[in-house]
């Protein structure tokens, strides 16, 4: 238990890791502000951290980098090409 959500906040993102993330509250423009300062690839509002396929999901710290699912995950998957012409 910590007392307040500076608190909390500084212990979640004390984590070497950021893959998911809740915040719950009642107060849903409360749990954003707060889901904004959340280091974490995906944070959920009021619920469990899970994937979706049309959105992007992956991690941050050592939980990863780049993004699976989404079109964001599909660019994942791509060779980009750069041709110079002087």
């Amino acid at each position: 238990m910590v007392p307040d959500e500076e608190q909390a906040l500084r212990v979640a993102n004390d984590s070497s890791y950021g893959l998911g993330a809740s915040v719950w509250s009642r107060d849903e423009a409360r749990a954003r502000a707060m889901a904004e300062r959340v280091e974490a690839g995906a944070v959920f509002i009021n619920g469990r951290v899970r994937s979706d396929y049309p959105l992007p999901f992956g991690g941050v710290k050592r939980s990863g980098f780049g993004r699976e699912l989404g079109a964001h995950g599909l660019r994942e998957f791509t060779n980009i090409k750069s041709i110079f012409v002087e």
